[in-house]
């Protein structure tokens, strides 16, 4: 009797026995991705090789690194910042103290938009959900006593990344730090944005030029600079499963290389630097398994798709933000216990750094307390748990291996059926990235409408509660202050070398020079986020998204 015969015999009989006395909770058991949960995992039979490997090997489905997290711990990165650059200066000096690893930076809405904070567009926003920071001046305010040869950055930025990454260039060579010392990451996903965020500016293939030139002077100057963060968190926080999450965002990925390669640049010198960003969700299992599956799908597809030599060109290597979709403001000291188990699976799922929502989030930006709560989260799991100590401690749980294979076996299909569309963009122009999130996001809202799904405390075991949280209040005096800032600075700079700077910066965007060196010329002469921002739509226009009747 094979092993498979043996698992139905043992179903039609001592398990169908015992349901027989207490029946399933449900009738059917899935995950997030609909995909049927068996009773009792088997062993399945595969390739060690081909499928697993060992760690640090192609196709790096047990991790990118061969020692991982027994030489170094993820990256503790906590995303933050609001009101002003000062302000967050300080919340960030906090958290290094406090241990954390990496610096994680949120802009406010005028900036993710190209906006700067005297923009008529801007008021009522300016400083709100992230740092305001309009010039050269505000991002080395924003970096103060930070040695940035010694601290790995994080933006999150996106249509004006480049602008914004050439304002980080620019404070460290004011300070006389090499470009080639700087380590960190810009997110410049623009695609994710047309798809789920919204804060784009131009259309799509000026965009899309924007980044491949970011590809190509991090190349030559910044070795160490990841020059994307392909983002699937976006696309899960407006409501995909797990294997959407996936599918999408490698398709989005495939499109990036395929800009670069048109654009002349060879994969193995700008594919290293490619980063990922992943949400961590409630499914525990499935979300373990989704890094797995997406690390193996995206070494397959650099190798045999864009025929890649080198190693390293093939490892997705991810940040990891837990859930904040997940959050809850009702019961919100529930959240610490939903932000752990998610930080757990992305750990066990073998990220390379990590940002752990605070409890208060759904409520408002969070406290120094809720942040240091979070940031302890990472330190528990990292310094207690011993889950740290074993490289892919989870690798060869029947029902992990099974969950990895059917993720990556489904996104794969998802990502084939986006190429015969024309590739993301063309399915994205279409709406078909749109419409199927927007049908995951209803049939989830519909299973916890009918407590299929059930969220404790909201539609199942609520209580009467009177919130006794501390609150952060950004000041209502930070606009004006930025405001006079601006004025200041437009006030004392050289308006000859702006007039010529942005002049220049024109013409090359008419052309096909690479844009950085010039950005990096704009803002180290003083020109503004909203002064370059204007040229260039005054060259390429403001991106129009289609209507979906």
């Amino acid at each position: 009797m094979t092993l498979e015969e043996r698992r139905k015999h043992w179903m039609e009989t001592q398990y169908a026995a015992s349901i027989k006395k207490a029946a399933e909770r449900r009738q059917k058991f899935t995950t997030s991705s609909d995909i049927e949960l068996p009773a009792a995992a088997i062993p399945s039979v595969f390739d060690y090789e081909k499928q697993l490997n060992f760690p640090g090997e192609y196709p790096f489905t047990r991790g990118v690194q061969p020692s991982m997290y027994r030489s170094r711990f993820w990256t503790m990165r906590q995303y933050a910042g609001y009101a002003s650059a000062e302000e967050s200066n300080k919340r960030y000096r906090f958290l290094l103290a406090q241990g954390q690893t990496g610096l994680s930076v949120a802009f406010d809405l005028p900036t993710q938009i190209g906006y700067d904070a005297d923009d008529p567009l801007a008021a009522g926003e300016v400083g709100k959900v992230g740092v305001s920071i309009s010039s050269l001046d505000d991002m080395d305010a924003l970096f103060d006593q930070i040695p940035l040869n010694e601290v790995s950055t994080s933006m999150t930025i996106n249509a004006p990344a480049s602008i914004l990454l050439a304002m980080y260039i620019a404070v460290a060579h004011r300070h006389g730090v090499e470009e080639k010392c700087l380590r960190g990451t810009i997110q410049n996903d623009i695609l994710k944005e047309y798809i789920a965020r919204g804060t784009y500016i131009f259309p799509p293939k000026p965009s899309m030029r924007l980044i491949t030139d970011v590809f190509g002077y991090c190349t030559g100057h910044i070795p160490h600079w990841n020059t994307i963060s392909i983002s699937g968190y976006h696309i899960r926080e407006a409501g995909s499963t797990a294997v959407q999450e996936v599918a999408f965002t490698l398709a989005n990925a495939i499109a990036y290389v395929d800009a670069a390669v048109k654009a002349g640049q060879r994969v193995d010198e700008f594919a290293s630097q490619l980063s990922f960003f992943f949400n961590a969700h409630n499914n525990f299992l499935e979300e373990i398994a989704k890094f797995r599956a997406a690390r193996r799908l995206w070494a397959r597809i650099m190798k045999e798709r864009f025929g890649a030599q080198d190693e390293k060109s093939c490892m997705l290597r991810f940040h990891t933000q837990t859930a904040g979709s997940t959050l809850t403001a009702q019961q919100p000291e529930n959240n610490i216990v939903r932000v752990t188990l998610q930080a757990l699976a992305a750990i066990l799922g073998g990220t390379q750094s990590l940002h752990t929502n605070s409890m208060d989030e759904a409520l408002w930006l969070p406290t120094e307390k809720s942040v240091r709560v979070a940031l302890r989260t990472q330190q528990i799991i990292a310094h207690e748990s011993g889950v740290a100590d074993s490289v892919d401690p989870i690798a060869g749980s029947y029902l992990v291996e099974y969950l990895t294979d059917e993720i990556e076996r489904q996104s794969a299909a998802y990502i084939q059926k986006i190429d015969e569309m024309g590739g993301a963009l063309v399915a994205i122009e279409q709406g078909y990235v749109q419409n199927e999130i927007q049908n995951a996001a209803y049939a989830y809202q519909k299973a916890v409408e009918a407590k299929k799904q059930i969220i404790v405390g909201i539609n199942e075991f609520q209580t009467e509660e009177t919130l006794t949280l501390e609150r952060l209040k950004v000041d209502a005096s930070i606009e004006a202050g930025q405001k006079q800032r601006l004025q200041k600075l437009r006030k004392d700079r050289d308006a000859q070398k702006i007039s010529e700077s942005l002049s220049a910066l024109e013409k090359a965007a008419r052309g096909r020079d690479n844009l950085m060196p010039l950005l990096i010329h704009c803002v180290e002469n003083q020109s503004t986020l909203g002064e370059i921002t204007g040229v260039l739509k005054r060259i390429w226009g403001e991106y129009q998204p289609p209507s979906f009747a």
